[in-house]
């Protein structure tokens, strides 16, 4: 598949992670490269791409692995990728592969993008978070203690690997992050894909497809963000803010869950859906192993207070993605003030 917003396909296949050198090789000319990636993912992975590359005429640099975990996607390690991607004399016309899931692949996008003021960069994501969502559109960042992704930049990758057969060496925790994105995907505007996945009727490859496909469409209708895409942060405002407050021991896709479950919420108890779309959300992320409730363990007045770091914020208005029935949705902009009634009614309706 391509995505029109600078043109690079994304591969969705079984086994292809062994095939890295071959794919990279019809996208970019052999070269240099650097293979970043966390202390889980590489002991299973790092030595098949570098083998991959290798045998594809490529130059493979010292490898630079990381500790796992969203504590680490910080400009601390943002800085240390850099330092070593100095070290190993990488150029402009050189490549690094992000070996991992959503913070390799957002930290070492973003250290691509600032490099030399830009190198090119692979994706090769190895969660199913990363694969339905964060490895495809651009989108690259590291946290501050502020806040979720508030210093980063729009950088496309050159390629996206997807390899469903390494889900299966994921936790089961960390899978069920991944099916919030693709329940988010099918609320915002695929009613096949919601009820997919409600009635257990796809492949996890299908997801991923579907789910790749929507964005595929949407980003390149709007790269910047600036209209539509902004619809694909449905349930972020509120979710990023309980990943902050919890010092980020709810991962994003729970966070996620439980965002959509109050901007749900409170829409129906604003009658701008039903109270019926609200409950088939509900049910299909509990099947999914989702609890929609854990906005509830944090105050509204907290709540509130981590979404006034939302990178969406303009000036004291927010854009929210109001869902109005699966499949449809819309972006309506409120006050921040208003922001706090919208949670409170999101918690207590």
């Amino acid at each position: 598949m391509k995505l029109n917003a600078g043109t690079y396909e994304i591969i969705i296949e079984s086994g292809s992670i062994a095939k890295t050198g071959e794919y990279a090789a019809s996208a970019v000319k052999p070269c240099r490269t650097l293979v970043v990636s966390d202390d889980n993912v590489y002991p299973l992975y790092g030595k098949t791409v570098e083998e991959s590359l290798t045998g594809a005429g490529f130059d493979v640099a010292e490898s630079y692995v990381f500790p796992h975990g969203e504590e680490q996607k910080n400009l601390t390690t943002f800085s240390a990728i850099l330092e070593h991607m100095a070290a190993q004399h990488l150029t402009r016309t050189d490549v690094v592969f992000a070996l991992g899931g959503g913070v390799t692949g957002d930290m070492t996008g973003f250290a691509a993008a600032c490099y030399l003021r830009g190198i090119r960069f692979v994706q090769i994501p190895t969660s199913l978070l990363a694969m339905v969502d964060s490895s495809v559109g651009g989108k690259t960042a590291v946290d501050l203690s502020a806040g979720k992704n508030l210093v980063g930049a729009f950088h496309e990758p050159s390629l996206v690997i997807c390899d469903p057969e390494v889900l299966s060496t994921l936790p089961a925790d960390f899978f069920t992050d991944g099916m919030a994105e693709a329940i988010k995907m099918g609320m915002l505007g695929n009613r096949a894909l919601f009820d997919g996945i409600r009635d257990k009727a796809l492949t996890t490859a299908q997801i991923i497809e579907m789910c790749v496909t929507d964005k595929r469409d949407i980003v390149a209708r709007d790269f910047r963000d600036n209209g539509e895409r902004q619809k694909l942060n449905l349930g972020h405002t509120v979710g990023h803010a309980l990943e902050v407050l919890s010092d980020y021991t709810i991962r994003h896709g729970h966070a996620v869950a439980a965002g959509m479950h109050v901007i749900t919420r409170a829409s129906a108890a604003r009658g701008l859906c039903s109270e019926e779309l609200l409950r088939a959300l509900d049910a299909a992320l509990v099947a999914a192993g989702l609890d929609p409730m854990l906005c509830s363990r944090h105050s509204v007045e907290d709540l509130h207070r981590g979404t006034l770091h939302d990178k969406k914020l303009r000036g004291n208005t927010i854009s929210l993605v109001i869902p109005r029935e699966i499949g449809v949705s819309e972006l309506m902009k409120f006050t921040t003030d208003e922001l706090t009634d919208i949670i409170r009614a999101g918690i207590e309706a």
